[in-house]
């Protein structure tokens, strides 16, 4: 029988807000498209069906407006196949910050 990670006591140090946004993501495999599926201060979920192995460094691009995008980049932590991955993020900068803390104020409301 396999256990459902998802119930239980809660991992996170941070509370994940859902969100339904489309992005792009690279990977050692190629840039692929996905949704990204819930974000936090820390980090984000990524579902797609692209191939990534946990401790993967990957970036997500994220769209920002009139066709710009963003770039943020990540540390797989756990990924499900054919169903997507976690990402926690690294070296974010401040601009980078300015606007995951738009999206997080985004989802709240």
């Amino acid at each position: 029988m396999v256990k459902d990670r998802r119930k239980g006591v809660e991992r996170r140090s941070v509370k994940r807000h859902e969100v339904a946004l489309d992005v792009d993501w690279e990977g050692a495999q190629g840039r692929e498209s996905g949704v990204l599926g819930d974000i936090s201060e820390k980090g984000c979920f990524v579902l797609g069906s692209g191939n990534v192995e946990d401790g993967e460094t990957v970036n997500i691009f994220v769209p920002i407006s009139d066709g710009m995008k963003i770039q943020f980049t990540g540390e797989v932590v756990n990924h499900v196949v054919e169903i997507g991955f976690g990402l926690k993020f690294i070296g974010l900068n401040e601009a980078q910050k300015e606007l995951l803390q738009r999206i997080l104020e985004s989802a709240q409301e």
